[in-house]
């Protein structure tokens, strides 16, 4: 190989290691920017996370307080319970009632 030939082969695979070293400068760029915009989208959905944690532990404080306490239960139970009782007592007696009735017109056709 003559000087000349040696020398265009080594500005060949320059110039192609050149043109490689210029694209993957220019994917790594475009990665990096790529990377900053997650970055900040990534900021963004952990902050409305954060809030929406704090939303809810905020709402079910209220609730708690507001809506539903153990001893409220238990009083809402035991009215409901009367309640229940009280229509089961008056069951009962129409039952009694209807029994007297129907003794009083046997007692009265056998008379």
């Amino acid at each position: 190989m003559t000087p000349e030939e040696i020398m265009k082969a080594i500005l060949f695979f320059l110039s192609v290691a050149g043109a490689g070293w210029g694209i993957w400068w220019k994917i790594d760029g475009r990665v990096k920017e790529s990377e900053k915009a997650s970055e900040k989208r990534i900021k963004s959905a952990e902050d409305k996370a954060d809030k929406a944690t704090a939303d809810l532990a905020a709402h079910k404080l209220h609730a708690a307080e507001t809506f539903a306490t153990k001893a409220g239960m238990q009083e809402q139970t035991a009215q409901l319970l009367r309640a229940i009782e009280g229509v089961g007592n008056r069951i009962d007696g129409l039952h009694e009632r209807l029994d007297r009735a129907f003794e009083r017109t046997t007692s009265r056709t056998t008379r």
